[in-house]
């Protein structure tokens, strides 16, 4: 046993001098020899098999061999570590500085603010609210019914029966009117929160919704607003229809699809070979919404509209995985 101790440390000795410079060999030599399967513990492990009066004496032998083997390591640490230091402090002062990367807007962040900048341009104030919003606001007082789909757990966080996170901006549109006269003409850009998530969808995700009552406020004072929003953000040149739907707050309502941005109408996987995408959402307030807000609608009109920020990013951008916003790498970001 002594002469395996002995061996031992003459091989230590010779291995940490070879690696001298090295501190990270130094770690993985003493790891080696010290771990708890190195080598110094398998011949712990060997005293089961010395006869019964040798063994104080074997234990001192070995107990001495950890010590002097912790001090040779934790003395080429040392000064592996001191060497290390002096090499640090060596600057040369005639290289050129290389200038840190600058900070810019998340592209989620340039589009909202592009959106905004667009209708505060054609009279539309901003306006914010809860992102944890009542019942009320978020469905009731919206035409939507306690039975209604929209209402399902799968689409909304519920923070309790009368409390949910909002599943859209549109609740800062009653809001608006519950404490103003008409005219009003607003747009409500905000986060919310739906219960989805694949390469299209995310459970927090940004909207702008907007809203202009007054009198005679016609269809076709929606489509020329949002002719001109398409085009200041896509692009003159990009084509746009309007698609009739259904929405509980709005009647009539209408989809808006802008051209392909991929393949300029022509047709492509991503518009499904029709040439079109779909963009946002409006439509003639219903006058029930009116009513719950005590306007007249006898005396005043209005209409209604709703995008979602990451869709418009996408397409102006041609992203085709919405996580990608999410993922916070910087050779993505940096592009915008």
């Amino acid at each position: 046993m002594e002469d395996a101790v002995r061996k031992l440390l003459n091989s230590a000795d010779h291995e940490v001098l070879a690696l001298a410079n090295d501190a990270r060999g130094i770690e993985q030599l003493k790891v080696r020899f010290l771990g708890r399967k190195g080598e110094l513990a398998r011949l712990f492990k060997e005293m089961g098999k010395v006869p019964e009066g040798e063994r104080p004496a074997v234990g001192k032998v070995l107990n001495e061999a950890k010590v002097r083997l912790e001090a040779l390591f934790a003395e080429a640490l040392q000064r592996g570590g001191e060497q290390g230091a002096g090499r640090r402090e060596q600057i040369d002062i005639t290289v050129p500085g290389r200038r840190p990367p600058r900070g810019r807007l998340h592209p989620i962040s340039q589009v909202a603010r592009e959106v905004c900048r667009i209708f505060n341009w054609l009279g539309f104030e901003i306006v914010e609210g809860p992102e944890v919003e009542l019942d009320y606001y978020n469905f009731e007082a919206l035409n939507i019914p306690r039975d209604h789909p929209a209402r399902d757990m799968q689409d909304t966080f519920y923070v309790s029966d009368d409390v949910v996170l909002r599943t859209h901006t549109s609740p800062l549109q009653v809001r608006t009117m519950e404490k103003r006269r008409p005219p009003i003409r607003v747009i409500a850009p905000g986060k919310t929160y739906r219960c989805d998530s694949d390469v299209t969808h995310t459970p927090m995700f940004h909207q702008v919704e907007g809203l202009m009552v007054g009198k005679d406020i016609s269809f076709g004072d929606l489509k020329g607003i949002l002719t001109i929003f398409v085009h200041q953000m896509f692009g003159a040149d990009v084509g746009l229809r309007f698609r009739p739907s259904f929405f509980p707050f709005t009647e009539p309502s209408a989809e808006v699809d802008i051209q392909c941005v991929m393949c300029k109408g022509e047709g492509c996987r991503v518009c499904s070979q029709t040439g079109w995408l779909e963009i946002l959402g409006s439509g003639m307030v219903d006058p029930e919404v009116f009513r719950m807000v005590g306007y007249d609608p006898e005396e005043v009109t209005g209409f209604a509209f709703g995008m979602g920020i990451e869709r418009i990013t996408m397409l102006k951008y041609g992203i085709d995985d919405l996580r990608l916003f999410f993922e916070n790498d910087f050779r993505f970001l940096r592009q915008f």
